[in-house]
């Protein structure tokens, strides 16, 4: 896989030659996974003159334990469970934006509240100004594929 992977990339180099100077023009690669589960159910929302667009965040976990040692050692019981520490979580939420007109529409009927989905797609960083007019930053997943884990999704289909 990962010489596939790499065999594509190397035929996706376009190289331009001009006349005066060489100019050569490499792809490159913007993807991003996120698993995790759905904060609130979608919203679509159109701009005038544009496609509509489906939005909705997600959550994903980071645990980590914290404080003496990862291990007792030396218990003689040969399992390695003692633990010492706190566990500690931190949760970060991802925007997703989902423009295929497919995917959109799917997405805005069936991903719900606290449905477990992995998102597919690039990152996109852009500026927007809020309702205080305060220019604000934000970074978005545009979605490309989106795959449903929650048994309670299969049920419906």
């Amino acid at each position: 896989m990962l010489r596939n992977a790499s065999a594509q990339i190397f035929r996706q180099v376009v190289r331009y030659k001009s006349t005066e100077t060489s100019l050569i023009l490499e792809r490159s690669i913007n993807r991003v996974q996120v698993l995790g589960r759905v904060g609130q159910d979608p919203v679509m929302r159109q701009v005038e003159g544009r496609n509509p667009v489906t939005i909705f965040s997600v959550a994903t976990n980071e645990m980590w334990r914290s404080g003496e040692g990862e291990a007792e050692t030396g218990t003689g019981t040969g399992t390695g469970t003692g633990t010492t520490g706190d566990i500690s979580q931190k949760t970060t939420w991802h925007r997703v934006s989902v423009f295929k007109p497919g995917l959109r529409d799917v997405a805005y009927q069936y991903v719900k509240k606290g449905t477990r989905i992995l998102v597919e797609g690039k990152l996109d960083y852009g500026e927007y100004v809020d309702k205080n007019q305060v220019r604000r930053q934000a970074t978005t997943i545009i979605a490309d594929n989106i795959v449903f884990l929650s048994d309670n999704f299969r049920e419906k289909i």
